[in-house]
């Protein structure tokens, strides 16, 4: 009975614990639950406008966003595609900045 008493005690300490210590975690380094939701939201919006858009192929390239900075990665067939993918994203609201690290395949 004392054994079970203690196991319960350990328990309900450690998830008092768990649940104080780790708070509302959120990656990438970001401060509130609202900003990554915001990064979230200009990441799927930038998407959309590259699927809307016929000068982009949506599917070559990678949009992260942290902090309303934009960084665009994978492949353009040409420096049009990549500018355009550059100025569609910066047409986005609450992008702050974009990082075109896009790479045109020959």
């Amino acid at each position: 009975m004392k054994i079970a008493r203690l196991t319960m005690i350990a328990v309900a300490s450690s998830l008092v614990a768990l649940t104080t210590v780790s708070g509302c975690a959120v990656t990438r380094g970001q401060s509130t639950v609202g900003e990554y939701i915001d990064d979230s939201a200009i990441t799927t919006a930038v998407k959309a406008k590259f699927v809307e858009a016929k000068t982009v192929d949506a599917s070559s390239i990678s949009v992260e966003t942290l902090n309303g900075e934009v960084m665009l990665s994978g492949f353009a067939k040409s420096a049009g595609e990549k500018s355009n993918a550059e100025r569609i994203a910066r047409d986005v609201k609450g992008v702050k900045s974009v990082r075109n690290q896009i790479t045109v395949r020959n």
